[in-house]
């Protein structure tokens, strides 16, 4: 059984994979058949793609969560967004995603995000 701790250790890695660019370390916290709703795809390895777009335009970019709400088998998390320029006085960017989890890894994950500047959400890089 997966506890809400091992949940919040797992949400954790996974954004120290991508903080640190140890993006084939992150595939295995994933399920084979993970899907992606935002991206439409099932496996990690478009997530893999979209991650490297992200840190391409953001060399600096990092991910830290700020809050992780776990219920059964999914986790709902709000992170900020470092390393994206913002004006003066503005919030930094934030994601939002809700995951399902699986025998301890990802199998599902939903998100959006707010206060990316113009052209600079994931949604926009990736497309």
């Amino acid at each position: 059984m997966t506890t809400r701790d091992d949940v919040r250790a797992l949400v954790r890695r996974m954004q120290e994979c991508f903080n640190s660019r140890r993006f084939d370390q992150a595939a295995d916290l994933h399920t084979p058949g993970f899907f992606s709703h935002p991206l439409g795809t099932t496996g990690f390895e478009e997530g893999k793609n979209a991650w490297r777009a992200l840190v391409a335009r953001f060399p600096d970019i990092r991910v830290i969560a700020q809050d992780i709400v776990v219920d059964d088998d999914r986790a709902a998390v709000r992170s900020t967004v470092e390393g994206i320029g913002v004006a003066d006085g503005e919030a930094q960017p934030m994601l939002f995603e809700i995951f399902r989890i699986d025998d301890g890894r990802f199998a599902e994950m939903w998100g959006a995000s707010a206060g990316f500047p113009p052209a600079a959400s994931p949604e926009d890089v990736l497309t």
